[in-house]
């Protein structure tokens, strides 16, 4: 299919919105802010009822398993209450594509088996919730350092590949041992169902090739764990009855940040204690090297969707990136502790945009119709009680689902970074570690192991032993 091309000798687009046109090969309009670049609705970009649409429902299908991890952890026991959380999230969401970063925002995914099971060492009350705001805000601090400073790249760089493996790994067994001794006993054929399904929509090589010669089947593809959701809404509660029934509420989203405030938040709670910031380093540390990943990963989908697109340039920079999310988490660690915690990227969120905006200008005029109507719409999505009550029987599914595609990916991704038997072990091993003991045992666990099994003084030791002479007889 070729591309929709736009005319060359006029403002971009045509119709009554946006209210401020760019011109053939330009930006997008904006409100310059220091680093930021502000767009609004309907001002600076069209308002796009597919991404809307799809946000209706993907939206909140987030909302359900970031909010059943967060009652859960965090032991709230009233749904309004972390509704409350959710919603705020929710808002968080949608900074990135106004504040002039060109991405879908999500988690930091890999990192969640790894953060409850860091958070698990406390006690449920006060003291888990107070690490848990220690955690978030020092991830908040080092996204800001090192977006400001651009340390961050230069320390990837420095960690050895078998322990940023090692991380990734580790992430991944976590993420299957929370499936297998806890999420698998709410509903086991649920759940399993529900897996196989999204393995074969994100990782089947089949349905890979399918979607390369199909536009109908590449657009369902691009829905990621969707499908799997929507599986699980009707077959655990319908069929299989495995799950209890909805119960659906007319009426928008109730909020209590009253009680939030009080009971979950440095302002009622007051500030952690230095120690909770002390103990979080390793797990903060863990968390962004996780994250740094989606910066590289979120740059190449962008770079990828407008290389076909000459009428508009759409620039991605991980300074301003890093930046939002500072912001982001800085909201949610004060406001409404949050353990997903936030992260650059939701790539399947992202993908399913950009491969619209592939097909060209027509189809989508501009990338921050896509991004910005998207995660609007994830608000208003979030404060609709029908759609939030149609799922909430699903909310723990969803979390299996997550963890079960996390376990899959995480796998994969580590493998594919090490490239010799030396690193698979130490990674292996690591990671292990990482997801029985936590991040520092993992992260001290790793680079021990590099220095004895890896580093090249190592190896200059063992060169120098075989250049020496070889000894006749006994000392």
């Amino acid at each position: 299919m070729s591309e929709q091309k736009p005319p060359r000798d006029q403002k971009l687009p045509h119709g009554m919105f946006p209210l401020l046109k760019r011109d053939y090969g330009g930006v997008q309009p904006y409100i310059p802010l220091g680093p930021f670049r502000v767009r609004l609705p309907l001002i600076h970009y069209e308002w796009e009822w597919t991404e809307c649409l799809a946000a209706m429902f993907l939206g909140v299908a987030c909302l359900g398993a970031g909010v059943a991890t967060t009652m859960e952890v965090l032991g709230i026991k009233d749904f309004e209450i972390a509704l409350t959380f959710g919603v705020l999230n929710a808002i968080c969401y949608a900074l990135p594509a106004h504040l002039g970063d060109p991405v879908v925002p999500g988690w930091i995914t890999p990192a969640l088996p790894l953060t409850i099971g860091y958070l698990s060492a406390y006690a449920l009350g006060p003291e888990r919730i107070h690490a848990m705001i220690a955690l978030q805000l020092l991830v908040a601090f080092l996204f800001f350092f090192m977006g400001v400073t651009g340390i961050g790249r230069k320390l990837i760089e420095l960690l050895p590949v078998s322990i940023r493996g090692g991380i990734i790994l580790g992430a991944g067994i976590a993420a299957a041992l929370n499936v297998i001794n806890v999420r698998l006993k709410l509903a086991p054929i649920t759940i399993i169902l529900s897996a196989c399904i999204a393995y074969f929509f994100l990782f089947s090589e089949t349905f890979a090739r399918f979607a390369e010669t199909n536009r109908w089947i590449r657009i369902l593809r691009n829905q990621g764990i969707v499908p799997a959701q929507i599986f699980a809404i009707i077959v655990g509660p319908f069929i299989l009855n495995e799950l209890p029934k909805p119960e659906i509420v007319w009426s928008f989203t109730p909020l209590n940040f009253p009680t939030v405030l009080k009971n979950y938040t440095v302002f009622g709670l007051g500030w952690p204690d230095i120690k909770f910031f002390i103990n979080a380093i390793p797990m903060a540390l863990t968390a962004y090297i996780i994250a740094f990943g989606d910066f590289i990963l979120a740059r190449e989908i962008v770079q990828d969707a407008t290389a076909m697109r000459e009428d508009e340039i759409v620039e991605f920079d991980a300074s301003r990136s890093n930046l939002v999310s500072a912001i982001r988490n800085t909201i949610m660690g004060l406001f409404a502790p949050w353990v997903p915690m936030n992260g650059p990227l939701w790539a399947s969120g992202l993908l399913t945009i950009t491969e619209r905006y592939k097909m060209g200008y027509k189809t989508l005029p501009s990338y921050w119709g896509g991004v910005g109507t998207f995660r609007a719409a994830t608000v208003i999505a979030v404060m609709l009680m029908p759609l939030v009550t149609l799922i909430r029987p699903a909310f723990g599914i969803f979390f299996a689902l997550t963890m079960a595609v996390q376990a899959f990916a995480c796998g994969y991704i580590g493998m594919k970074m090490l490239s010799d038997n030396h690193q698979r072990g130490v990674a292996m091993v690591m990671g292990a570690i990482l997801a029985t003991k936590g991040a520092a045992w993992g992260l001290l666990s790793g680079l021990i192991l590099y220095f004895i099994v890896e580093s090249k003084l190592n190896a200059k030791a063992a060169d120098k032993e075989k250049d020496l002479p070889e000894k006749v007889g006994c000392s």
